[in-house]
């Protein structure tokens, strides 16, 4: 039988294994897509091979602790007690799954360019791997082209042939972490194909898990799905962020300005300024269209800009910790300056692309004694960066010269911040919402 002939075959079994939940996912990275995808799989009925090179990760999984703060532990520890979810760092199992999906880290390299490295190494050891009638999706995210000019060569160079022997599609991660509504489960998931079989494959075997799937065209599209969502707030923040420049140098109160913009019952849509963008894909994803479309000889001036203009906030920031200072007669050379929260966004453990690691190194370049509380972080570790979270006392507020709120964590008492901090720089309007709720 030839392998054209034996394609619908391969289909079908695949389709079969998505209704009756026996067939076997793997999934390659367990950080903050991979472990909760991993568990709606198992909730769904599958069984599921986690695959991480880090074996501490590995380790913790198998004994039923999550390193994850949005899948709790006893999911964790369910999923391995019930025989449904099992850890390796072995990644010639990568042959045992029906379905590999790769959620492994895509950063950017010193000069912004994307450092598809871990795609690289993850579609190498699947390579490896390959056998007749598996599936493979990519969810990192990455530019537009990537799965079908580095993953599909790579794969194909087995023998093997895409849409008859094994299958390939994308399909963005699209997880908020800390969001309390949407989660793995419950947001629409885009998938594309590099063939119809391929689609019809991915689109049978996550409809289990997933409630709402969303078929496109290609792997290109939906690729460019996921940076278009994220260059649409990196522009829209950008735009913010220099209204919040424009309003301090015109004596107005940007927040008032914004929430009476956005009692318009069209045509508007809040966003609100702070101290940068962080985590890994607003600061990210937007550079990743801007590097493909330079090698098309074309400039994304819009997204440029953006990120620029968001770039600049810690700078903004820092000088009101210099101004707020000045008015107290003080230098910011020996100046105690205490920041609340270093996560990148409020409720989170997540210290990736923060905005705050760029202000602690601007304030200690500028000679100030920087400590920070953070209820998510007990340790920061970064590049030069070696603190420890102190905790929120009367008597630590009024020891700082300048407390400054980065991330508005709602487990920080801000009543007992106005009460006792000498100075404060607040680049979320935390304090005037508590004073609002107060008043009501």
């Amino acid at each position: 039988m030839t392998a054209t002939a034996a394609a619908p075959a391969m289909v079908d079994t695949l389709l079969a294994k998505g209704k009756d939940r026996t067939a076997l996912f793997g999934v390659v990275g367990l950080g903050y897509v991979g472990l909760p995808l991993a568990m709606e799989l198992v909730r769904a009925g599958y069984r599921v091979l986690g695959v991480d090179v880090n074996p501490r990760v590995v380790d913790s999984l198998n004994a039923g602790r999550s390193h994850i703060q949005d899948v709790p532990a006893a999911t964790v520890a369910n999923a391995v007690q019930a025989k449904k979810f099992s850890a390796t760092a072995d990644l010639t199992r990568l042959k045992d799954p029906d379905v590999i999906s790769i959620s492994v880290p895509t950063p950017l390299s010193k000069t912004k360019d994307p450092d598809v490295s871990y795609v690289l190494a993850a579609t190498e050891s699947v390579k490896r791997a390959l056998r007749k009638g598996q599936l493979v999706v990519l969810e990192s995210t990455t530019y537009p082209g990537t799965t079908r000019e580095l993953m599909l060569p790579a794969l194909e160079s087995t023998g093997l042939k895409v849409g008859e022997d094994f299958f390939l599609a994308f399909s963005p991660e699209r997880v908020d972490p800390g969001n309390e509504r949407f989660n793995t489960r419950n947001t629409p998931k885009v998938v594309g194909g590099i063939t119809p079989n391929c689609l019809k494959v991915a689109l049978a075997l996550y409809q289990p898990a997933i409630d709402t799937l969303v078929p496109v065209s290609s792997p290109e599209a939906a690729e460019l799905v996921k940076i278009l969502e994220n260059t649409f707030r990196s522009v829209n923040i950008g735009l913010v962020n220099e209204m919040a420049i424009v309003c301090d140098k015109l004596g107005v109160d940007v927040w008032e300005v914004i929430d009476a913009a956005a009692t318009k019952p069209f045509g508007f849509m809040k966003f609100t300024p702070g101290p940068g963008v962080g985590g890994h894909c607003i600061p990210l994803d937007p550079h990743y269209l801007a590097w493909k479309m330079r090698t098309l000889n074309y400039k994304t001036r819009f997204i440029e800009l953006a990120g620029e203009l968001n770039a600049e906030m810690p700078e903004f920031w820092v000088a009101k910790v210099v101004d707020a200072l000045n008015d107290q007669g003080k230098a910011v050379r020996g100046s105690r300056v205490l920041l609340l929260g270093v996560a990148y966004k409020k409720n989170v453990d997540d210290i990736r692309e923060s905005p705050a690691l760029d202000v602690i190194r601007l304030l200690q370049h500028r000679g100030a004694q920087v400590s920070y509380h953070d209820p998510h972080v007990s340790v920061l570790k970064d590049d030069g960066i070696a603190l420890n979270s102190v905790a929120l006392t009367p008597e630590t507020l009024r020891a700082a010269d300048c407390v400054m709120i980065i991330t508005d964590h709602n487990a920080v008492d801000y009543a007992a911040v106005k009460r006792h901090a000498r100075a404060t720089v607040d680049t979320r309007h935390v304090l005037s919402r508590e004073r609002k709720a107060e008043r009501t």
